[in-house]
Formats: C-alpha cells, structure tokens, sequence
C-alpha cells in the first residue's frame, strides 16, 4: 500500500499546485499564454505536459517583436509585431517562463 502513495501524492499535487493550469487546459481544452525565455510568446492548446513543463501544444501562436536594421546615420527604425501557426510542437519546460490560463 506504500508504493501507491508516491504516485497518489504527485497526482495531488499536479491535481492542486502550480502544474493544475496545465492539467485544466488539458481537461477543459482551453487556450495558454506562454511566455518564454526567447522573449517569444504562444498561445495554444496544450495536449499533453509532464512535471519538467515540458508540454505538446496544438494550434500555437508564436508572436514576437522585432527590430528591423537601418543603415547607417539613419532613424532607429520602430519594432514590428511578427507572429506564426504553428500546427502541433513540443515545448521544452526550460525554455518556459510564466503559463497563464486563457487570457480572453
């Protein structure tokens, strides 16, 4: 009956803690904002995801901003909003920041 409690305790605990947004996207196939560490965001569903954040991710949106290059003595040039779909990709959990729930 003790080899049960391990598994029991992490289930609580993804069922409870901070993993419980992931686990709620997974159950109620809502939409994430992520926000990752090469100043890129998506927002997706996510499929699949384990403790690492590591996840699979449907229907992503990947926006980001960039700065294009003038030439010299010329204005700095503004930032643009660029963004992709992505249709299915994993996510590696280092690369994660922040998971927000659905930002609608």
């Amino acid at each position: 009956m003790e080899e049960d409690a391990p598994a029991k305790n992490e289930e609580e605990e993804i069922n409870t803690g901070p993993l419980s947004v992931l686990m709620l996207s997974v159950k109620n196939n809502t939409q994430v904002l992520i926000n990752c560490r090469n100043d890129k965001k998506l927002l997706g569903h996510v499929r699949a995801f384990d403790r690492h954040c590591n996840m699979v991710l449907e229907n992503v949106r990947e926006m980001w901003t960039e700065v294009p290059k003038t030439g010299k003595g010329k204005k700095k040039a503004l930032p643009v909003n660029k963004d992709r779909f992505i249709s299915k990709m994993f996510l590696r959990g280092d690369s994660v920041i922040i998971v927000l729930r659905n930002p609608k």
